[in-house]
């Protein structure tokens, strides 16, 4: 399932009736990039689009939630999982290494307590600059080597390594690997 993160920005933005001067103004994203993003030229990080959506007072979980009823079910096939970053537009060139990064959430967060992801990391992925969110998460390396800096501290994990760390403390995960890294993660409250 794909999920057209520009529309929906777009969406919120006119619906709370905010120009894209207004919320780029709010956000400290700059007018530009936030047209980028809603155009689909460019996929924004992590932390880009945490700044935005604070800025528009939704949680990453409001924001990605689909208006789908919440179906009653216990198995999701990797391709109903659904993927929370879309594919950069090539040529954008802005923030390039974040469209590398691709996140899919396992089930609904509506009503639900656990978010569970998974995660693949290009080489050189990278979720931007070190963000913040209420809660706390865990994920293990399952292939490839990962970089992970959590409240200024680096440490790389290798498959098989995992992390647990309260999510208020600021992080970030770069793929500094030449293959392609996988991880399964796990946070509370859903924050995607």
């Amino acid at each position: 399932m794909e999920f057209d993160v520009g529309a929906r920005l777009r969406a919120v933005r006119k619906a709370r009736k905010m120009s894209q001067r207004e919320m780029a103004t709010k956000s400290g994203i700059t007018n530009g990039m936030i047209s980028l993003i809603e155009g689909n030229k460019t996929s924004p990080s992590i932390s880009s689009l945490k700044k935005i959506l604070e800025a528009l007072d939704l949680t990453l979980s409001e924001f990605f939630e689909s208006d789908a009823a919440v179906v009653d079910k216990f198995v999701f096939r990797h391709n109903e999982l659904e993927k929370i970053t879309p594919e950069q537009v090539d040529g954008a060139g802005i923030n390039p290494l974040s469209s590398a990064a691709t996140l899919r959430r396992l089930g609904y967060s509506q009503g639900s307590s656990l978010l569970m992801l998974y995660e693949t990391y290009e080489p050189g992925a990278d979720t931007g600059e070190p963000y913040t969110h209420e809660g706390e998460e865990a994920g293990f390396v399952v292939e490839g080597e990962l970089l992970l800096e959590v409240d200024g501290e680096v440490e790389v994990l290798q498959v098989g390594d995992g992390y647990k760390f309260a999510s208020t403390k600021p992080h970030r995960f770069r793929n500094i690997g030449s293959e392609r890294c996988v991880v399964i993660s796990a946070c509370t409250p859903p924050t995607f």
